[in-house]
């Protein structure tokens, strides 16, 4: 067993199950499925991890700290350089899908993921605005597009259960069926939606 765990690191760990959910979906994660993944016992993912609400914090934070934003250049540029973040951010989460649900529903907790959180607050700091807004304002954008993937990811390829609109006449719905028609729930119409709202809520932010 010594010998299965030479170059196991933590990192490994975390890529590999990563790689379970974007192929398997979240609920076929498991500590023995994982430990089955990278050719060890479950047990020895121990010396890694103390337990599987460690694992997925752990998927969280690694999704999370991938996308930092950067607010290089004039301080009062900060909606642009939150947009750019928004952006990268949905497109992190839309190749993970799988990890949405778990970056809704639990905090990033992490050094990483708070450093984040700070670099970010503070830049908008440096534009004059308050921590306790600017925490709003942070929470505001981040929430905006975890709730817009979530709702996206759901017609993306690998969700466990595709729903579909075969028995629905959409005759019943006049306006809706010419919005099925000009191309609602494609990608662009997805993308289209998101940047509409993005922007609004941005320059909502920025009054």
């Amino acid at each position: 067993m010594a010998n299965k765990r030479v170059g196991l690191t933590l990192d490994k760990v975390l890529e590999a199950a990563l790689e379970v959910v974007d192929r398997d979906g979240i609920e076929k994660l498991s500590m023995r499925r994982l430990g089955a993944e990278l050719g060890v016992e479950a047990m020895t993912l121990y010396h890694y991890l103390p337990n599987k609400a460690a694992l997925l914090d752990g998927l969280v934070e690694r999704v999370v700290a991938t996308v930092r934003p950067s607010f290089d250049g004039p301080a009062g540029e900060w909606p642009q350089h939150l947009r750019a973040f928004a952006v990268a951010f949905r497109d992190e989460l839309l190749r993970h899908p799988g990890v949405i649900v778990l970056i809704a529903t639990r905090p990033a907790r992490s050094p990483a993921a708070l450093k984040a959180v700070e670099d970010t607050a503070a830049a908008l700091g440096r534009a004059g605005i308050a921590p306790l807004q600017a925490l709003r304002i942070v929470n505001s954008v981040a929430t905006f597009v975890i709730g817009h993937c979530l709702a996206e990811a759901a017609t993306t390829p690998g969700h466990p259960e595709q729903v579909t609109d075969d028995a629905l006449d959409l005759a019943t719905f006049p306006t809706l069926a010419a919005a099925v028609e000009a191309g609602l729930g494609t990608p662009a119409d997805h993308q289209a939606r998101f940047d509409l709202a993005l922007d609004a809520l941005l320059s909502g932010l920025g009054h």
